[in-house]
């Protein structure tokens, strides 16, 4: 049996458009403010690890880079990218994943909210 070019371009639009993800509106992080997540990013010197945009100085290349956040499906490539993870996992990760390089900052749940809802934005 043989397959015209046309179906081949068929299909691979189909599985392309599959994996494809378009972006998505921000999620909403309850209690999380954007602004007030600049400030936590730049004050707890998460740039130090993490390239973040908006971040002054934020070029590190310890941990992963932060741009486009929300496009990402999982957080810390384990849990799904939901607000309620993202925000434990900037809480403390090692009790997430004991293995992780990130440690446990002290971060607020205040704080991990507003971090949170400038990564989604």
């Amino acid at each position: 049996m043989r397959t015209t070019g046309l179906a081949w371009l068929v299909c691979a639009g189909i599985v392309l458009g599959a994996c494809a993800r378009p972006e998505r509106d921000a999620p909403r992080v309850a209690g999380g403010n954007a602004d007030r997540g600049r400030a936590v990013l730049i004050a707890r010197e998460c740039g130090a690890c993490h390239r973040i945009p908006g971040i002054p100085g934020a070029h590190g290349t310890v941990g992963p880079p932060l741009e486009r956040y929300r496009e990402r499906v999982y957080v810390a490539g384990r849990l799904p990218n939901l607000p309620n993870h993202l925000v434990a996992w900037i809480r403390d990760a090692p009790s997430l994943d004991p293995g992780t390089a990130m440690p446990d900052l002290d971060v607020s749940e205040s704080e991990a909210r507003d971090i949170a809802a400038y990564l989604y934005r």
